[in-house]
């Protein structure tokens, strides 16, 4: 799994951030999403999948 981040369209709600901080952050200027790795362990690969499923803006996608 390789997480993408798009912070042009994130609108800074932080549901990823939220879902999982040993992955996502927000950025203290913007808010916008942090991406602190682009390969989660396997053993956050379903909470990335929610995190993706919760994002409104739909700034993160996985592949």
């Amino acid at each position: 799994m390789k997480i993408k981040a798009d912070e042009s369209v994130c609108i800074g709600a932080g549901m990823c951030a939220l879902t999982v901080p040993k992955i996502f952050d927000q950025s203290e200027d913007e808010g916008t999403v942090v991406l602190l790795q682009d390969v989660p362990p396997q053993e956050l690969e379903d909470a990335v999948r929610r995190a993706v499923t919760l994002c409104p803006s739909g700034a993160i996608s996985v592949e």
